[in-house]
């Protein structure tokens, strides 16, 4: 059996420490966490601390210098990138250039234009087969609910309408409330937040949206514009549909519904047993009721995705590997081109925008 893979984590921010820490340690038999890195010593040492718990031999690395020893480190073969949003790109960019495997945070990117430009750099590094791995870590698209979800559509017959209702909760007692990176960034909470429901609608309907029509508004003054999105869209197939989000309301409650001809699914939100995931409830024509419920693993198997993307590619250097395709930049790249067009038809007044295709 192949040893695990090297790999070094970018980012010592909340997520690393609650999510990319622990979900790598349930896994801990398939991967080596090689390093942590971070733009300061003191926020390093910091994650680091909490992952020598399960990773004993994890290095702990800052600043420019350290960056470059991770680059010039040939037994690391993947990196993740897990930080501020107006510079994940460009690190990742870097990071593949050097023939590192990659798997960087939502969202792809700030702006389709940035997402072109970093797609042109990525197809000009290397045309061969080997091509590095860029992946987006969408975990939506690996949540048993929506990989359940996707095979039921099949028994909801024609589809007919799609509502997507999505009433937030980003207020003063969630973690990412006062980063400022999200607050600075082009879209703000909506585009960072909203990547996740889009990514879900697309992996559930199993197309593309089109085009929409939105009206945006700032209620919520603590809160960067806009916080509240009301759209319609259009799907490929000719379907049209609902998406509406409220950044922060006082009753969260996040739910997708597709209405078919001979049934409707839903995904919802929910908590069963102390564990938080999803309720997917299929109706039938004839008034039965199938509900199942699925607690969250998408971090774990989007990583375990990567992790086994990356193996294969090194044992199959100088061929093709197909990598997991729901993991695929141009996948999360899709995710923000909904949403910067839902952005476009809101400072329009709600005029029709067509989604930039990739």
């Amino acid at each position: 059996m192949a040893a695990p893979p090297q790999i070094a984590v970018l980012g010592a921010g909340i997520f690393v420490k609650t999510q990319y820490i622990p979900r790598l340690a349930e896994i801990s038999h398939l991967v080596f966490l090689k390093y942590i890195w971070s733009r300061t010593e003191e926020s390093a040492r910091g994650a680091v601390e909490i992952a020598k718990q399960h990773f004993p031999g994890v290095e702990c690395k800052w600043g420019d210098q350290g960056l470059n020893d991770i680059i010039q480190d040939g037994s690391v073969l993947g990196v993740a990138v897990v930080v501020a949003g107006q510079a994940q790109v460009d690190i990742s960019l870097k990071l593949l250039k050097a023939g590192k495997h990659v798997i960087q945070e939502k969202p792809a990117a700030a702006s389709t234009p940035e997402i072109e430009t970093a797609l042109a750099s990525y197809n000009s590094i290397c045309t061969n087969p080997c091509q590095p791995i860029w992946a987006v870590a969408e975990n939506y698209r690996f949540e048993p609910a929506f990989v359940e979800s996707k095979k039921l559509m099949a028994d909801v017959g024609d589809m007919m309408n799609v509502q997507v209702i999505i009433e937030g909760s980003m207020n003063s007692s969630n973690p990412y409330f006062s980063s400022s990176w999200r607050r600075n960034f082009e879209g703000g909470f909506v585009l960072d937040m909203g990547v996740h429901f889009i990514a879900g609608l697309r992996m559930m309907v199993g197309c593309e949206v089109t085009s929409v029509s939105a009206i945006t508004s700032h209620v919520d003054t603590t809160l960067p514009p806009p916080d509240i999105i009301s759209s319609n869209f259009k799907l490929a197939n000719g379907c049209s549909g609902v998406f509406v989000m409220v950044v922060s309301s006082s009753s969260p409650k996040i739910i997708w519904r597709v209405v078919g001809s001979k049934g409707t699914l839903q995904v919802e939100r929910g908590k069963e047993n102390g564990k938080h995931g999803y309720l997917v409830s299929l109706d039938s024509a004839d008034g039965q009721r199938k509900s199942t419920f699925y607690s969250f693993s998408g971090v774990t198997e989007e990583l375990k995705a990567f992790i086994n993307d990356i193996l294969q590619a090194s044992m199959k250097k100088g061929s093709s590997y197909e990598a997991e395709p729901r993991s695929s930049f141009v996948e999360g790249a899709r995710d923000v081109a909904v949403l910067e067009a839902m952005l476009e038809s809101g400072s329009k007044g709600g005029a029709l925008v067509h989604v930039k295709k990739f």
